[in-house]
């Protein structure tokens, strides 16, 4: 009877698996907002701390993905709540007609108080192009929306790494058409104004985009990327992200779906959906996990934050505050955003 209970407890939604090194504790989980209240459809959360220790949450959302009315939204934690949404960016052009957004990225220097929010505006990713806007007083007000340059399209999905020499290192990716897929890094040496873009094994023939960066004690670079080969990709640098190795599989398994990796002391935690490609795109998204590793190739599963067998739950974003404790955030059936707060066992 014992072994039974052991066995529904490690398997349990949202209980973490039997104990091994790297294990989390799950301190608490919330919707983001009202279901239906403030939009039809979301995805594509990111979430990010400002300087003062205050939660900031933001996504994608409208009528359906890809429609012109899709707006980017957010969110700010205070008085132990999500305050309730509001829209942070439009794809309004300057003939005031309007373009649907995508995939924001909330990003702020540890040592900087400017906090960054980065989007896509645009008909398709095909066709999209990068946008910036900025915020001095955490996400209580932003700038006038910058186009980034040509070629730049900042940020995919997930945040930039920045190096100890400053350096901000922002993983980004291109859908050349529905076979061709090429993702790279763009790389700026002064505080995110210009940015130059680092190929990531380009001439190979893994399709991989939406890149996640850590970076390794012994100062190399890692990505991991999302791919049409039904793994988790990644590739290698050694030169502060200007080359990058061949793209290769790591022991992860992934159904074209987004990922996020970041790395907590000595181990790299990451947060994808494990499951093998289907007929289509949205196939494979109903169970949600958190896997650990060393050495970032070989993962072991610590958490089952979704375990269904319909449904969609994708798109996560990672990250750790300035206490030490690990959040995620990440679509939940479309309808809406779900935090989780983590604790890493010692």
């Amino acid at each position: 009877m014992k072994l039974i209970v052991l066995l529904l407890a490690c398997a349990y939604q949202l209980a973490p698996l039997c104990a091994q090194e790297g294990m989390v504790e799950v301190k608490h989980s919330e919707f983001l907002f009202e279901t239906g209240k403030f939009f039809a459809q979301c995805h594509a959360s990111t979430i990010e701390e400002t300087a003062d220790g205050v939660l900031l949450a933001s996504w994608f959302a409208g009528t359906h993905e890809g429609s012109s009315d899709v707006r980017v939204w957010g969110a700010r934690y205070e008085n132990g709540k999500w305050t309730d949404p509001q829209v942070w960016a439009d794809g309004q052009l300057s003939d005031g007609t309007q373009q649907p957004c995508w995939n924001p990225v909330l990003f702020r220097a540890a040592k900087e108080s400017l906090m960054y929010l980065y989007y896509k505006v645009g008909p398709n990713p095909r066709e999209w192009w990068g946008m910036v806007k900025t915020s001095h007083d955490g996400g209580k007000s932003w700038s006038i929306a910058k186009r980034l340059p040509p070629g730049i399209l900042g940020p995919i999905k997930n945040k930039p790494l920045a190096l100890a020499d400053g350096t901000i290192l922002s993983p980004s990716s291109v859908e050349i058409n529905e076979d061709r897929w090429m993702a790279h890094v763009e790389r700026s040496d002064d505080q995110q104004q210009t940015w130059q873009v680092h190929p990531i094994d380009h001439n190979g023939k893994m399709n991989v985009i939406q890149p996640s960066i850590v970076e390794h004690a012994d100062g190399r670079l890692q990505v991991l990327c999302r791919s049409k080969e039904g793994v988790v990709a990644t590739a290698w640098s050694t030169d502060g992200g200007k080359s990058w190795s061949t793209l290769e599989k790591t022991d992860l398994i992934n159904p074209n779906s987004g990922t996020d990796a970041i790395c907590v002391g000595n181990r790299f935690y990451i947060v994808y959906n494990p499951a093998l490609p289907g007929k289509d795109w949205w196939e494979g998204r109903a169970k949600l996990r958190m896997a650990t590793s060393t050495d970032g190739m070989h993962w072991s599963d610590v958490l089952h934050l979704e375990d269904e067998e319909k449904g969609e739950f994708s798109y996560p974003t990672i990250m750790q505050d300035a206490k030490g404790l690990i959040h995620i955030v990440y679509t939940h059936n479309r309808k809406n955003i779900k935090h989780v707060l983590l604790r890493r066992r010692e």
